[in-house]
């Protein structure tokens, strides 16, 4: 598979350094990345990491890219993509985060790449999947949004859930790391409580995951409400949820749930241990459900916990939907 990345932010950033330390990414040639920050800066930004630690090899800015553990990658900063780097990539990594038109969609579509996945929401795309949820209606989409990182854990857990147990009614909560988009310091934003300092207040606001759900799965969305606080903490997010089941729960429910997610091991994981946040740091998964956090009411009622690492899952996310949509085009 041969892509390229546009944007080389924390996205961009977390897939690279997956191709490079992860097993089972040898298939992967990156052609090119596109970035309009300085070389220098993006050598130093891939290197040495806040969330992840410094990488266990050198990383030197070279004329026309970065040398990485030996292995030289070409990096241009086009304001638009072009070149043969890009006409011949299966899939073009749309993750500047600044898809606001179709124009700026097909982008990578105009430079002669066979296929386009934005790494977010988008209203451009031409459908938005999440693995583990809805891949089977990718067909022949050219242009693709891999969703949100909080749909990327909800849509996959309460479709099995729904699947297993049928699901009336949902509330979800995700307790998100702040991000980019908030101030370090109170500052104006369009969102006032996002206008806060980010690192000092847990901000109640809004998320796109609801729009996104029932974009997703339109049935179970429509019945499926959202709501985000963002925390203090610099990476891993969590998801709190009430659901309303339609079928009464029996036995031991932590068994039930752990059987009925172990057909997704790649997507949904378990735990059993009392973990905190820190220790889900670099987990592949969408979600990780922490099964000592799983509560009943009555026999309809169930509450579930899980973490997800919103850059690291995401992004290993972002390259399983990339092979699928380039071994479509084999």
């Amino acid at each position: 598979m041969r892509i390229v990345i546009n944007g080389f932010g924390r996205i961009g950033r977390t897939i690279l350094r997956q191709i490079l330390t992860q097993p089972g990414h040898s298939d992967i040639d990156v052609a090119l990345i596109n970035d309009i920050a300085p070389l220098e800066t993006c050598a130093y930004l891939f290197k040495y990491d806040s969330t992840f630690g410094p990488l266990p090899f050198d990383v030197i800015a070279e004329e026309g890219g970065l040398r990485i553990d030996g292995k030289f990658i070409r990096f241009s900063a086009l304001d638009q993509l072009s070149g043969t780097e890009v006409a011949a990539a299966d899939v073009v990594l749309e993750c500047t985060g600044k898809v606001h038109s179709r124009a700026s969609a097909e982008r990578g579509l105009k430079a002669g790449a066979g296929a386009v996945l934005i790494s977010g929401p988008s209203g451009f795309a031409d459908t938005t999947i999440v693995m583990g949820a809805n891949e089977q209606s990718l067909g022949d989409a050219r242009i693709v949004s891999n969703s949100s990182c909080t749909t990327n854990a909800i849509a996959p857990m309460l479709n099995v859930i729904n699947s297993k147990f049928g699901i009336a009614r949902a509330h979800v909560t995700t307790i998100h790391c702040y991000t980019s988009s908030q101030p370090m310091v109170d500052a104006p934003r369009g969102d006032l409580a996002r206008s806060r300092a980010g690192a000092e207040s847990m901000v109640p606001t809004t998320t796109s995951a609801a729009k996104e759900l029932e974009k997703v799965l339109p049935d179970l969305g429509a019945r499926t409400s959202v709501a985000a606080v963002r925390v203090p903490s610099l990476s891993v997010s969590a998801i709190d949820a009430t659901l309303q089941l339609d079928k009464p729960l029996s036995g031991d429910v932590v068994d039930a749930l752990r059987t009925a997610v172990a057909g997704l091991p790649a997507i949904i994981g378990t735990t059993d241990d009392p973990c905190v946040s820190r220790d889900m740091r670099g987990r592949a998964e969408s979600l990780i459900l922490a099964l000592p956090e799983v509560q009943t009411i009555g026999d309809t009622q169930l509450r579930i916990f899980g973490w997800y690492d919103n850059e690291w899952g995401f992004s290993a996310r972002m390259i399983d939907m990339a092979r699928r949509m380039a071994n479509r085009q084999a």
